[in-house]
């Protein structure tokens, strides 16, 4: 064999930190829109707090969102990255302009004649799933419905501009793309609610407008891009809808196993809401709100991993010669991706769970705490979100094993065993919710949603249990090893204590003081700590492979760094 290059080694040495880097711009893009995103809930909150109108906009939005997580980013990305990095990988630019464009015509058809059924049949779904709403909650949920329907569709392109742009190594911009979404909200709201001062039910409506001309603007923002890269691989890019161009069939055999365990999980998500919906009044809205904050580190952190792993994974498993066996080169290399994928998610998840648990009311009242939404509604959702933060960090990991599974063709095994977390949620969730409904938080609320939040935080781990047992039969051990783990739960257990010191500090001086400036300052003494503490325990933080690849960018010829 050949002596590899110095060239080579050193762009090895690079692959972890290229990934890292990735990883980052994944994370800043979500970043900032979920900055925007907790700006709009908070003005949400603000507004309606957890009234019927509140309760209306969070049935209406998940029900369309059914088509978005079904046709979009998740299932999307697993079926058509793959198939479209391996001809990019092979520099067969016509093939992959050829596929790019049979896969947006297809896309483009089915959000089409799903969002017109979708808007035909409101009035029917909203009965069935929500049978407690009476006529005048029925006729405001319908109308939502209705508008938010086209809006999904539309985000629904936006799904194969993401595809396109990752593989080609474009992190940023499709993930910071949601921030005209929320910025649209934003606008209807308080344009609607402050300046012109509407009434509820006609600031909703506004706001349902808002989200569909965001939609179009998440949209527009991205589209430009993906087809310059696209058509660019041979020619102007052209919208086919034919399944014999090469690679659709391909990655429609790996497209309905995602679907039908992603259409599970969003039966089980929609189940969730229309269980939360036989509950007290405020239950489907509180329920939201910790949502948003429970998606929030697995965003950050699980899905940026995952997200910026897969076209990686994929090119990983496209030039390797040999078949991915435990113990062969492929599945060592895979392996390695994944035990370090691991490390990174757990590096962000651990801490943040930890801040959930003991400190999610400061987070909340930091975020929700103004006009409708007070300190009762601040105690309701720290219970929700403490019972999901149980099973943040597995749900977190899920993500990035399912990229795995996806990158070696295998998205049967991750839809199956989505099928089963959705069972044992479900099943467990409504076991215990009744229960809880019969404990009164104040002004009418009650625990009963924090059943539900139990219920899919023990399901969560159940699914990396089994994910975890299945991958290491086709790539042998990939785990991350329990002393770097307890490493960080000891790190984030210190930190913790002394960010809830610092609280108390700070309303022992200042009495009354404003939640906004306790939670800076106690989550910022939270994450001080707990970044030093890793440093000494010998733990790599992810941000540090960034920094260091910045670094050396720097010192390169003229300041630039290599592509």
């Amino acid at each position: 064999m050949a002596p590899r290059t110095d060239a080579v080694g050193e762009a090895d040495a690079l692959i972890p930190e290229r990934r890292a880097r990735s990883a980052g711009l994944v994370s800043a893009g979500i970043l900032l829109s979920r900055i925007a995103g907790l700006a709009r809930e908070r003005a949400l909150g603000h507004f309606f707090g957890a009234s019927v109108h509140a309760d209306a906009w969070r049935a209406a939005l998940r029900l369309p969102n059914v088509i978005q997580n079904l046709l979009g980013e998740g299932t999307l990305s697993a079926s058509f990255i793959p198939v479209y990095a391996r001809m990019v990988e092979q520099d067969r630019k016509e093939a992959a302009r050829r596929f790019a464009g049979a896969v947006f015509g297809l896309l483009f058809l089915a959000a089409g004649g799903m969002v017109l059924v979708g808007m035909a049949l409101a009035p029917l779904l909203v009965s069935v799933l929500f049978p407690r709403f009476d006529p005048e909650q029925h006729a405001r949920t319908t109308e939502l419905v209705r508008i938010l329907f086209p809006m999904t569709g539309v985000l629904v392109l936006s799904a194969w501009s993401l595809g396109v742009l990752n593989t080609h190594r474009r992190f940023f911009l499709p993930y910071v793309a949601p921030v005209a979404w929320n910025a649209a909200i934003l606008v209807a709201l308080v344009g609607g609610g402050w300046l012109l001062g509407w009434e509820a039910d006609a600031l909703i409506r506004l706001t349902a407008w808002g989200a569909l001309v965001g939609g179009a603007l998440q949209f527009g923002v991205q589209f430009p891009a993906a087809l310059r890269l696209a058509g660019g691989l041979g020619g102007s890019l052209r919208p086919w809808m034919a399944t014999r161009v090469e690679g659709v069939r391909e990655a429609m055999r790996a497209f309905f196993p995602v679907l039908a365990g992603r259409g599970v999980v969003n039966v089980g998500g929609l189940l969730d809401y229309a269980l939360a919906g036989l509950l007290a009044a405020g239950a489907l809205s509180v329920l939201g709100y910790a949502q948003v904050l429970y998606m929030l580190p697995i965003s950050l952190f699980g899905m940026a991993v995952a997200a910026s792993e897969l076209p990686e994974l994929a090119r990983t498993r496209a030039g390797s010669e040999t078949q991915v066996t435990p113990g062969s080169p492929a599945s060592l290399a895979l392996a390695d991706s994944v035990r370090s994928g691991m490390l990174r998610v757990a590096y962000f998840l651990v801490p943040s769970v930890a801040v959930y648990l003991l400190l999610g009311d400061v987070v909340v009242a930091a975020l929700y705490q103004t006009g409708a939404f007070g300190p009762v509604e601040v105690r309701l959702t720290w219970a929700i979100l403490a019972a999901y933060a149980l099973g943040m960090g597995a749900s977190a990991t899920s993500r990035l094993l399912s990229s795995a599974f996806y990158a070696l063709g295998n998205t049967a095994t991750p839809a199956r065993v989505a099928v089963l977390r959705v069972v044992v949620a479900l099943a467990l969730g409504a076991t215990l919710m009744f229960p809880l409904d019969r404990l009164e938080v104040g002004d009418g609320l009650r625990y009963g949603a924090v059943g539900l939040a139990l219920g899919s935080a023990v399901a969560a781990w159940l699914e990396l249990v089994v994910l975890r047992r299945r991958l290491a039969r086709d790539i042998g051990p990939h785990g991350s090893g329990a002393g770097s783990v307890l490493r960080l739960v000891a790190a984030a257990a210190a930190a913790v204590a002394a960010g809830s010191g610092t609280r108390l500090g700070l309303v022992a001086i200042v009495p009354g003081l404003h939640p906004i400036p306790v939670a800076v300052g106690t989550l910022g003494i939270t994450g001080l700590v707990y970044l030093g503490l890793t440093a000494l325990l010998g733990v790599r933080s992810p941000l540090r492979e960034v920094l260091g690849r910045r670094r050396r960018k720097g010192s390169g010829r003229g300041g630039e760094g290599t592509p």
